[in-house]
């Protein structure tokens, strides 16, 4: 058996920035997905978002990769949520996201920060965290 302990801290959109994740719409979604996840062997230590995007801390076992981890949380809960008319709309996620390596010791940081998305969107928008994240990790060189 193989032993492995990658933490990533995974962040996607929905299409176009739109705000489909009210506060119930979000509660309901991340229910899905976790429980989604659980059968499918994902281990989502923690999950929680805004009004237009959802972040979680997952670790990735030996067989998994975090663009098929993203593709089965965001495809399955996409085709859930229009199958059960969650939404008003038609429900879509933005095909890009964010990954990053966590270490050990950022786990509690990463955590608390996944946890606060509401009081954290009180004073920042997607928009802005979006940016920080690419300047912060060097992603602005590669777009």
């Amino acid at each position: 058996m193989s032993f492995v302990r990658i933490w990533i801290h995974l962040v996607f959109g929905t299409k176009n920035r739109e705000s489909y994740l009210t506060k119930e719409v979000r509660g309901k979604i991340i229910n899905h997905i976790l429980e989604n996840a659980r059968s499918k062997e994902v281990f989502i230590t923690a999950i929680d978002g805004y009004a237009d995007h959802l972040h979680c801390l997952i670790s990735l076992g030996s067989e998994q990769n975090i663009s098929k981890v993203a593709n089965l949380i965001k495809g399955e809960a996409s085709h859930w949520i229009n199958q059960n008319m969650i939404t008003k709309n038609k429900f879509e996620w933005a095909d890009e996201y964010f990954a990053v390596l966590v270490g050990e010791s950022q786990m509690d940081t990463v955590r608390n920060y996944i946890k606060n998305q509401e009081e954290h969107h009180r004073i920042k928008s997607f928009k802005e965290e979006y940016d920080e994240f690419m300047t912060k990790y060097g992603f602005k060189s590669f777009v």
